[in-house]
Formats: C-alpha cells, sequence, structure tokens
C-alpha cells in the first residue's frame, strides 16, 4: 500500500502493532545493554566498582592484621606497605631466611588498598604458614599519580623491602613479585627492569605472578576501539602505551612470569598468550594459566587449598630451591 494515496490514519500502526514495536525494541536494547555490560564487568572495571562500594579506600574490607603495618618506604602516606611474618615467628639467619612475596592489589589504577581481605587474607594463611614473608603494598593512584608514577613507587617499595628484609629474616635476593588486575600490569613491568631508567631499582627478583591483567600491551589496547576505562591512566601518547606495555618492555634478563587469566574473559587470556610469545621470542621463560574463575575470584581464591593454588605453586618452586623447599608439605 503507498501511504500517500490513502489516509494519515489508514497508514499509522494499530495501538497493538505499537506495542510489539516497543517491546522488539526494548528487547534489543536490552541484550545489547546486556552484552556490553559483560565485556565491562568481566575485567578492571567491576574490580574498581567492588573497592568502591566497598569503601574505596583504607577503611574497605580489610583482612588480617599485619605484624608490622604501614612501613614506610616515601613521604607520601600513600607509600606503605605491611608485613607479614611467617607463623613459624623466629627471625632466621643465613641459609633459613624466608623467601619474600611481594603483592600489589588492583582497582583500576585508582582505588584498592594493601590490608583488603581478599588480597592478603588466603595468600597470607597458605604462605606465611609455610615460612614466607608476604608484604602487601600501597601506591598513590590516579588521578594524583599516573601509571609511570605509580611503577616508580612500587619500584621504591621493593627497594625499601629489600634493603630491610634481614630485619624480619628475609633474604632480599628471594623476592616474587605478584599482583592482581592493575597491580599485575604493574608488577610485570617491575619485572622488565623498567623503572632502573629512573634510577630506582634493587636488587633482581625470582619472578613474577601476574593475575588478570588485560592490560599486558597498552599499546595493542589503545589502538583499537577499547573500554574507556583506559583512557585516564594511559591518555592519548603511542609512546606512552608502548612504555607501559609489559609485553613490549621485555627485555634480556627478565625473571620468569606466570600470567594467570580467567578463562571467562576473551581480553586477559589474550594478553597472557601474546606475553608468552614475546617472551618465546626473546629466549625468556614465560607461561600462562587459564582458570575458569571470575576476575576478582583470581585474586580471592589464590592460596586455598584447590589445584588453581597448587598450579601457581609448581611455578614458583621451579624459582629457586629454598622456595621449592618452603613449599613442599
Amino acid at each position: 500500500m503507498d501511504c500517500h494515496m490513502v489516509s494519515e490514519t489508514a497508514c499509522s500502526p494499530s495501538p497493538r502493532h505499537l506495542h510489539r514495536r516497543r517491546l522488539i525494541k526494548g528487547m534489543v536494547a536490552g541484550l545489547l545493554m546486556q552484552s556490553a555490560a559483560q565485556a565491562v564487568w568481566a575485567g578492571p572495571l567491576l574490580d574498581r566498582l567492588r573497592e568502591r562500594r566497598m569503601g574505596a579506600g583504607p577503611s574497605g574490607a580489610k583482612g588480617q592484621a599485619p605484624d608490622l603495618p604501614n612501613v614506610a618506604y616515601g613521604p607520601d602516606p600513600a607509600q606503605v606497605y605491611d608485613v607479614y611474618l611467617p607463623h613459624t615467628a623466629a627471625i632466621a639467619s643465613g641459609q633459613d631466611r624466608s623467601p619474600v612475596i611481594f603483592m600489589v592489589h588492583g582497582g583500576a589504577w585508582a582505588v584498592g588498598d594493601k590490608s583488603m581481605g581478599r588480597v592478603v587474607d588466603a595468600k597470607v594463611a597458605r604462605w606465611c604458614a609455610r615460612g614466607f614473608v608476604l608484604l602487601s603494598v600501597n601506591y598513590r593512584m590516579l588521578p594524583e599519580v599516573p601509571p609511570d608514577g605509580q611503577l616508580r613507587d612500587l619500584a621504591s617499595a621493593l627497594a625499601h623491602a629489600q634493603k630491610h628484609a634481614a630485619d624480619w629474616g628475609a633474604d632480599p635476593a628471594q623476592f616474587i613479585l605478584m599482583g592482581h588486575s592493575a597491580g599485575a600490569h604493574l608488577v610485570a613491568l617491575l619485572a622488565t627492569g623498567t623503572p632502573s631508567v629512573a634510577g630506582v631499582a634493587g636488587p633482581a627478583v625470582l619472578g613474577t605472578v601476574a593475575l588478570d591483567s588485560a592490560a599486558m600491551d597498552v599499546q595493542a589496547i589503545m589502538s583499537q576501539p577499547h573500554m574507556r576505562l583506559y583512557d585516564r591512566p594511559f591518555g592519548q601518547d603511542p609512546a606512552y602505551w608502548r612504555a607501559m606495555s609489559p609485553t613490549l618492555q621485555w627485555r634480556e634478563g627478565t625473571a620468569p612470569v606466570l600470567a594467570v587469566c580467567s578463562t571467562r574473559r576473551e581480553d586477559s587470556c589474550a594478553q597472557a598468550q601474546a606475553l608468552v610469545t614475546r617472551a618465546s621470542q626473546l629466549g625468556l621463560r614465560a607461561q600462562w594459566l587459564g582458570q575458569d574463575l571470575s576476575h576478582g575470584d583470581i585474586n580471592a581464591q589464590l592460596g586455598l587449598d584447590n589445584a588453581y593454588t597448587r598450579s601457581v605453586e609448581a611455578f614458583m618452586a621451579t624459582l629457586s630451591p629454598r622456595v621449592a623447599h618452603r613449599l613442599t608439605p
């Protein structure tokens, strides 16, 4: 029917058709929103929103109390770390000194805190009981300090902790870096020695466990359509993107890396695999470990008595005989 040849009333949709059309539009819009939400909520944005809901700051959802809280490594109130000592308590000497896990929280480079339960509880319960020292580190965050400044904070914290490790019965040459989400991105960069350009670096670390970062290659992310989440930390400068990409900063001498990723996210495991491929090209050791866990549970469940924890420990045990000995039941 040609609507120009008949009355307006004859060509207007009936109320029934209008209702059906609205329902279809609503369903399509809902599906599109759900799809977009799944892509966003699967990763670091969810982590950031959870941190805010739980009190994005030092109050937060705190875990167990550290033995040495708020050890300052710089003048800013955010430049502190907590020390959790081995449950065996006694200060060791010589070859008995403890290995150290240097843990960095996530939160989209903007929120989070070292004392949150899912950052420390299971890890302290498992590894301090096996003779490790665990450090949980705070650092300055957005909007005041961008990722390169955060990286320098962590380099300073690492150098400070290695300088004072003997005070806690720990060995400065037996440090393992570990971080979740944005923290995983930062420790992966820290492991490459990038901060040494700023003249801040301590002794080498044994290796790195990066927990579910989807930002190993920032340049690749920013060069294509991406979540707005990444715009604030990484800006618009391609040179900065490259400098903040662990995959592109790998160099000779980088210690082994285990990149854990959630198989419920497409971006994280793809980035972990690309990191491993790049390491192989350079003759370096890296591996990726996919887990059917949410972004948050990749962090919270590490340290529980499960196959996931044992897989991470299998990697850790390859880093030094002393670490392997402490992990032996």
